[in-house]
This record gives C-alpha cells, structure tokens and sequence, in this order.
C-alpha cells in the first residue's frame, strides 16, 4: 500500500513538472521581443521598459482576450468546469459513502460482540450449567459473529483443545472475511479516483495544447494557462474523493483489526471451558469440595 501511494506520488510530481515545463516554453515562444538590437546602435534609442507599463501594445494579438478563457473562482464554477469528468467522479464518490455507511453500520461492537449475549454465555459455561446442544442453540439463536464463532468450538464440545482451537479458528476466519467484505471497494475508489484525474488531466491538456497549436505561434498564452488550470482540476477533484476514502478505509481496517482481537480473546475463554481438559476439570472440582468437606466434618 505505501509503495504504491509512492509511485502515484512521483506521477502526479512528474506530470505537473512536465505541464508547466511545456507552459514555460509556449509562452517563451510567444514573447515578441521586438527588432533585434544592431551592433552598433546608440545606447539612447535603445527602448527601456518602464514599470506599469503594457508588456501587450494594444491590437496585438498575442495580448490576453479580457473575459475569455477565465479560471473558475469559486466551487460551484469548479464543479462546471469538470464538464463530463464529473460523472466518473460522482459515481465514485456515491459508491464510497454507500459502502462506508454500510460497514459503518455492520462494524457496529455492540452488533459484532453483544455484551449481554457473551456475559452471559461465558458465565454458564464456566459454572457448567451448559451441555453442548443447549450451547449450540443459544449461538445459533443469536447469530452474532462472535455467537458463530462460538458455535464452531461448541461443535468440537469434549475434544482436546488443540482440536477445539482450530475450530474456532477456522470459523473465525469466515467471520473477519465476512467484516472485512465491501472494505475492498473503498479502497478502490482511494487507488482509481486519482488515476481517473490523471487522466483527466492529460486529456485536458492535449485540448490546451491542439488549441494553441491551430491558432498558431502568436496563441494567447493566457488561454493556454487557463487550459492547463483546467485540466488540473480533474486531478484536484480525483484527489478530493480519494483522499477520504483512504482515511475510511483505514479507519475501518483498523476497527476490523481490533474486533478481531477482543474476539480471539473471548474465544480461548470457550476453548478452555468446553475442551476435554477444561470439562474435566470441571467435573473434578466438585469432587474437591465435598472431600474438603469430609475431612472438615
């Protein structure tokens, strides 16, 4: 992931070096400097340029058109200067907050591990008041993901815990791939978005650039600069959608990462009730007492 948010980087550097490099060059192009200066000449004749002075004498046709070719100012002429780039970006952003609502939603801890529900299925476990089909139905009847990991192990009720342990873990498998289903579309929308401004920036400036090459060496500059601001709109608004989108994305994961911990912790609780070694033990606690209570009488 940080490879690759690296390599996208030096693309976005790269091509923004080369956009203004080209800007640069057109417009050094499109400079009239004037009649070259004879060797020779009187140093009085030679014209000073004064400050506040028009560079563009008036008539000239590489002078800025007044009007035409503006910058959008404001977010509302942004989001219309995108034209059909915005439909790629919408749909992006639409398909990020449904599934981000949604796992919001799933990845709920009260949903995932229901205190009630583990409280109390631990609590008759550990005072063995539980035989393996009453378990097994308390789980099923809950349906939680930590109930269905729970009913993996119940299934394995009496074997040894290395059996009993393996279960658990095949189930909890299922369950965090079940968590962590839809997470891979956010993600998608954080690697594609920027790829699609990208895109849409090159497109944007071939437009630019075809269009100062047929209106010839003397093109207005500033309708050139406006195309390149332009075409770099896109990239911003790639950049606008893929940016939350990586920051929910890790977000989620790490909620994921964490339910699955507190998980695994309440499972070995299970592990060690319901396993041959834990029932034993059970069952030879109460022989205890009473010969404690023998020998006390």
């Amino acid at each position: 992931m940080e490879r690759q948010q690296q390599i996208m980087a030096i693309r976005i550097l790269s091509i923004c070096f080369i956009f203004f490099g080209s800007m640069n060059l057109v417009v050094a192009q499109n400079i009239d400097l004037g009649t070259p200066i004879a060797p020779g000449s009187d140093p009085a004749n030679i014209p000073v340029f004064e400050p506040g002075a028009e560079i563009f004498p008036d008539g000239d046709p590489a002078a800025p058109a007044e009007g035409k070719g503006g910058l959008p100012t404001n977010i509302i002429e942004i989001f219309l200067s995108l034209n059909y780039w915005i439909l790629p970006f919408g749909i992006a952003t639409l398909i990020a907050i449904w599934f981000t609502t949604e796992r919001v939603v799933v990845l709920r801890r009260g949903r995932v591990i229901p205190k009630p529900f583990v409280q109390r299925f631990l609590k008759l476990l550990e005072e063995g008041e539980l035989d393996k089909d009453e378990a097994l139905q308390i789980c099923e009847e809950n349906g939680s993901p930590v109930a269905m990991v729970f009913a993996h192990g119940v299934r394995k009720w009496g074997k040894p815990s290395v059996e009993v342990e393996q279960a658990i873990i095949d189930g909890g498998e299922r369950q965090v791939s079940s968590l962590r289903r839809h997470l891979r579309v956010i993600n998608g929308v954080a690697t594609v978005t920027p790829l699609i401004g990208l895109l849409g920036t090159v497109w944007g400036m071939l437009e630019s650039f075809n269009q100062i090459s047929i209106a010839g060496a003397m093109g207005n500059t500033e309708q050139l600069a406006s195309g390149i601001a332009l075409a770099l709109v896109t990239t911003a608004a790639g950049l606008i959608v893929a940016i939350p989108s990586l920051i929910i994305y890790m977000y989620l994961s790490g909620r994921v990462d964490d339910l699955v911990m507190k998980m695994d912790d309440l499972a070995q609780r299970v592990v060690i009730n319901i396993s041959a070694e834990g029932l034993a033990e059970q069952q030879s606690r109460p022989r205890k007492t009473a010969t404690a209570k023998k020998a006390a009488s």
